[in-house]
């Protein structure tokens, strides 16, 4: 008989049904039995205490719940399972896209200039992403008290590593040396002042010791997921695929930002998704943010912001600048913070300098994305070019 073998279902390995039939028998009365031994009769009233006990929705917390975390239904939150369903319609992988023409781009066309922005923000994207799904998996789930949220989040930590593939799969198929540009946040200041920026963050609510019964504590829990839902993936995402999008109108490195144009899609939905979380654990918890941190807040992340963008368009490109970059964080940072329902804009008088970016990142097409899904071709990295 021939079975999956489960320390390495990649392999198969043969049994003899009589010897794996006489073994699973044992192997369960014996299990059964212990179960016996170690149960209790207060472990079995317990038991039935809980099945006796329904849950009632409005008893569910976005933090600090008493309900029971393992039941799904009754919803308290059903706008969170309706961002869960809608995310499962943005299913894609970095191989359903086709890169060939990207690499005759970068070979052929691309400028110095083009070449240096390209790479560095792939550079910066590919530790942001995992920087993402270590907040959202490590710091902010265990935290959820009702499991609709936690479903979303799981998805989100899927999603983040996809995009960590993606930028990956762009690394390989166009031939760059990984470990220059995986390196670069650690070499280039203006990229290791943003990482570090979200690192602080993540590293003062990643504790095992934290409770969010303690004020303190929840204010800056709360501070933390503003942060990388309105700014880190609302803001410094959002804005982060404009340079290679600009590419991409004048005919340049499409494949690349077609992936950007599906992350993108789910970026949106996890910045909207952690700001509607923020607003309801203000509203439970009944807290006051202080305009002051949300301020220094903004403020650090535009200066932090304006230091990357003067260094990854030291040199303006065909169609794209500094100026525009910046300006566009400006007003992308005033929406985030009229969907946080703050009373104050960051940056009241900032206006769209990118006013082509939403349509470009809406991936409007014509054609099936299936029937465009690329079946057989190589990655740049085993092709000789040369």
């Amino acid at each position: 008989m021939t079975m999956l073998d489960w320390d390495n279902p990649l392999e198969t390995q043969t049994h003899n049904k009589t010897d794996v039939d006489s073994a699973l028998v044992s192997n369960t009365l014996s299990r059964a039995a212990s179960y016996k031994e170690v149960q209790t009769p207060s472990e079995e009233q317990n038991l039935n205490q809980n099945k006796l006990t329904p849950v009632n929705p409005e008893d569910k917390r976005v933090i600090n719940g008493q309900t029971d975390i393992n039941q799904l239904a009754p919803f308290k939150y059903p706008w969170a399972w309706n961002f869960f369903l809608n995310a499962n319609k943005n299913h894609w992988t970095p191989l359903d896209i086709n890169m060939a023409q990207d690499v005759t781009d970068y070979r052929h066309k691309l400028t110095v200039e083009e070449k240096h922005v390209y790479e560095n923000v792939l550079s910066y994207l590919t530790t942001s992403d995992i920087l993402a799904m270590r907040n959202i998996g490590l710091a902010v789930m265990e935290k959820m008290s009702a499991p609709e949220l936690q479903i979303y989040q799981a998805r989100q930590v899927y999603e983040e590593s996809l995009h960590t593939w993606t930028y990956q799969h762009c690394i390989e198929t166009i031939g760059l040396n990984q470990s220059e540009i995986y390196n670069r946040y650690r070499v280039v200041p203006e990229i290791n002042q943003k990482i570090c920026m979200a690192n602080n963050r993540l590293d003062s609510v990643l504790r095992s010791d934290i409770d969010l019964k303690d004020p303190d504590e929840l204010r800056n829990f709360v501070l933390s997921y503003m942060f990388f839902a309105a700014i880190f993936e609302g803001c410094w995402f959002y804005n982060g695929f404009s340079p290679v999008f600009a590419l991409q109108r004048r005919g340049l490195m499409k494949g690349t930002a077609e992936q950007f144009q599906y992350i993108m899609r789910d970026e949106v939905m996890h910045a909207a998704f952690g700001i509607r979380v923020v607003k309801q654990i203000i509203q439970e918890e009944n807290l006051k943010p202080d305009k002051k941190e949300i301020r220094e807040m903004w403020d650090e992340a535009y200066e932090a912001e304006k230091a990357y963008t003067n260094y990854i368009l030291r040199d303006q490109i065909l169609g794209y600048s500094a100026e525009m970059h910046l300006g566009q964080f400006k007003y992308i940072a005033n929406r985030r913070a009229n969907q946080l329902g703050l009373d104050e804009e960051p940056f009241p008088e900032a206006e769209s300098t990118l006013p082509w970016l939403d349509e470009q990142a809406n991936l409007r097409k014509e054609k099936n994305f299936f029937e465009t899904r690329v079946t057989e071709y190589q990655t740049g990295g085993a092709l000789n070019w040369d």
